[in-house]
């Protein structure tokens, strides 16, 4: 059996902060790249994260890369930085949901 490169902390972490399905997160990426919620373009950098989110959450635990766990810390720490640890649903400006969704986290939702 191949042995992970990521801990357990953070594999749970990870998939505690990320609250959307790589499906839904699949299409608020298309969503926003369309433009419909008329902010624009989302900016690169969390656009880029978000796909890699997608690409993480269809992995198993143990074909994770090293690359994966840096990503994976990077949206815990964006996400645990904006939202403390504390994270029951939450409704705030829709900019600032837009960014938490384009990560994968989604402020209104039951955690």
């Amino acid at each position: 059996m191949a042995e992970s490169v990521v801990g357990d902390d953070l594999w749970e972490e990870f998939h505690t902060v990320v609250n959307m399905t790589s499906a839904e997160l699949e299409e608020w990426l298309l969503v926003e790249a369309s433009g419909e919620h008329g902010e624009g373009l989302p900016e690169q950098d969390e656009a880029d994260l978000g796909r890699h989110v997608v690409h993480i959450l269809g992995k198993r635990r143990t074909d994770v890369t090293p690359d994966d766990v840096a990503i994976m810390q990077k949206v815990v720490d964006r996400v645990r930085s904006q939202r403390g640890v504390d994270l029951e649903p939450t409704a705030g400006q829709t900019a600032w949901r837009h960014r938490l969704m384009r990560i994968g986290h989604d402020p209104l939702k039951p955690a």
